[in-house]
């Protein structure tokens, strides 16, 4: 063990170590990795060193940064790399492009971006990792705008299952450029990434609350509001049954609750003013939709900091009507949280340089969260997929990277592609990891052929 030890600059601990349960643990603590060995990977040599390790005795690898997504896939054995020591941006102003370290939150990059007057297409929740969250498409606060975070990657550097440390763009090995953005972590580890910013500094954003009592109303207001809006405007729509703690607001402490997000990127405030209006005369609970830095965005989804265990599903719609609402709505005895996110505008054209993020044409990401404290696993599933099947006539049988967790994850990572897509990026994880080396993920087998 000190021989190898010797090799890293971070830690390498075994279960027996005090520190294993710590390092292996991330955000989502309903299922954990539990490997036989964790590296703590401080710079890209640890990575390689790590991955030339698994190689050389045939052990799978994963990868985590915060682990939000860890609850796709719960593994024993292998290597764990964790990525949080190599946290680290370099912002090139003139260029308006940043470089991001594997182990950056969204929350770093949007704090030093921000002086230039510049901002990433980051997610609703700041402290996630942001090279997952764009290797895996990336649907934040600005994608109708915008586009997928993945669309706006200039260049990767990647330790493939070779254990050689890669400069990837899309003139210099283009095939692995185009998977790798919209393909996670299956062809290797990313050091770091070359982004572009946008010239965002403030937007017009908030939060609009309704009464629970109302949800189908509110709803399917939603869903004609959406249908008038341009693609500077960005929102979503959430029924919310919010825990009964002190922490809670007491206006939603223990309440069933609607939650209209928005985020608005043109200059205008008159026509922000009257794009909201249709929802605002709807009288709401609580608005706290204005003028904001984007700095600040984080406060409009509120999601949480502290790791948390849950359950959750997801699935891509289609145009949706009233008529879907009752299966939408279906609350009982799960979900806690249901939540549509208004897609198109500018993630429903390709991007300049092709990527593989699939299912374009969808107009709604649907993602259903349950506690596991709220009711047995086994009856949130059945929830889950209730709701989900329900939705048939809506549902276009697209899946999003992103939001693929928890049960039935690894069956449905296909549907997150065009059958062509799939064949291409299996062909090419061939190429580069012809033994499945990074499989404990959202896994693309290797092409046998």
């Amino acid at each position: 063990m000190k021989q190898l030890t010797e090799r890293f600059t971070g830690p390498v601990l075994t279960p027996d170590d005090e520190r294993y349960d710590a390092e292996r643990t991330g955000w989502q603590t309903a299922r954990a990795h539990r490997p036989d060995l964790v590296v703590g990977a401080a710079t890209p040599a640890d990575v390689q060193a790590a991955v030339k390790h698994a190689a050389d005795h045939g052990l799978p690898v994963a990868v985590q940064g915060t682990g939000h997504a860890s609850a796709a896939v719960a593994a024993e054995g292998g290597v764990l790399i964790t990525t949080e020591r190599m946290a680290a941006v370099r912002v090139d102003p003139d260029a308006a492009t940043a470089w991001v370290a594997a182990g950056t939150r969204w929350n770093q990059v949007v704090s030093e971006t921000a002086p230039f007057g510049l901002a990433p297409l980051s997610g609703s929740a700041p402290h996630v990792g942001a090279v997952s969250y764009t290797l895996g498409g990336g649907l934040g606060l600005l994608s109708r705008t915008y586009g997928y975070a993945a669309d706006h990657v200039r260049s990767l550097d990647v330790v493939t299952a070779d254990g050689h440390l890669r400069h990837v763009t899309p003139d210099n090995e283009p095939d692995l450029f185009w998977a790798l953005r919209g393909g996670r972590d299956n062809f290797g580890v990313v050091t770091g990434m070359e982004i572009d910013l946008v010239p965002v500094t403030t937007i017009y954003g908030g939060t609009l609350i309704f009464s629970g009592e109302r949800t189908a109303e509110i709803f399917d207001a939603y869903l004609q509001w959406t249908a008038t809006v341009p693609e500077a405007m960005n929102s979503s729509i959430a029924s919310i049954l919010s825990p009964n703690l002190p922490a809670i607001p007491e206006p939603l402490r223990g309440r069933r609750t609607v939650h209209i997000r928005i985020s608005y990127t043109a200059g205008d405030l008159a026509t922000a003013e009257s794009l909201v209006a249709p929802l605002r005369t709807l009288g709401t609970m609580i608005d706290t939709v204005g003028k904001m830095a984007f700095a600040d965005s984080g406060v409009i989804h509120n999601d949480p900091v502290a790791p948390t265990a849950a359950e959750s599903s997801t699935a891509m719609l289609g145009d949706l009507n009233s008529d879907a609402l009752p299966a939408l709505l279906e609350q009982e005895p799960t979900p806690h949280i249901v939540e549509l996110r208004h897609l198109g505008g500018a993630m429903a054209r390709p991007p300049a340089i092709p990527n593989a993020v699939g299912n374009r044409d969808a107009r709604f990401l649907l993602n259903l969260v349950s506690p596991l404290a709220s009711a047995e696993l086994s009856r949130i599933r059945t929830a889950h997929e209730r709701i989900i099947a329900a939705l048939g006539p809506w549902d276009t049988g697209g899946r999003f990277l992103n939001y693929l967790s928890g049960h039935g994850a690894a069956s449905q990572v296909r549907a997150a592609y065009s059958p062509a897509d799939y064949r291409r990026l299996s062909e090419i994880k061939a190429v580069y990891d012809p033994h499945n080396t990074f499989r404990l993920n959202h896994n693309i087998a290797p092409a046998k052929d």
